[in-house]
């Protein structure tokens, strides 16, 4: 299987992802909106990022309970409830410096939105990964 990540000529630069993510993958994996919850289902205590702390947390238990790896994911988008972009880069800055950072390498969108599902709750993770 090969995961090919590019950048068209005519496309403007990124700040790490890329614009074309291309797989020949037969197997495909789709997580759920990964959430800021503890393994007792209660939301993570803190800020925007303590709970990007937590959604990295799941977001690995699941792609490694699939048989995928970070490296392996074709497509994110990131949902974070905020309209400031200096919050969106640091949540975009904690994801790429975290344990699921690769992940983050292939095509990625990232949204300020008004609201997620959980009271509280302030980002979220929707991740598809390929496998052979």
């Amino acid at each position: 299987m090969t995961i090919e990540r590019q950048n068209p000529p005519g496309l403007h630069a990124t700040p790490g992802y890329h614009h074309v993510t291309v797989t020949s993958a037969p197997r495909t994996v789709y997580l759920a909106g990964q959430c800021p919850l503890t393994p007792d289902g209660t939301l993570a205590e803190g800020d925007v990022l303590a709970q990007t702390d937590q959604v990295v947390a799941n977001t690995a238990a699941a792609l490694e309970f699939a048989g995928a790896t970070p490296s392996d994911v074709v497509r994110t988008v990131i949902y974070v409830v905020t309209a400031d972009r200096a919050v969106l880069s640091s949540v975009w800055d904690r994801l790429t410096a975290s344990e699921i950072g690769p992940a983050f390498t292939t095509a990625s969108t990232l949204l300020g939105v008004a609201q997620l599902g959980y009271a509280g709750q302030l980002v979220e993770l929707d991740v598809t990964a390929a496998l052979t």
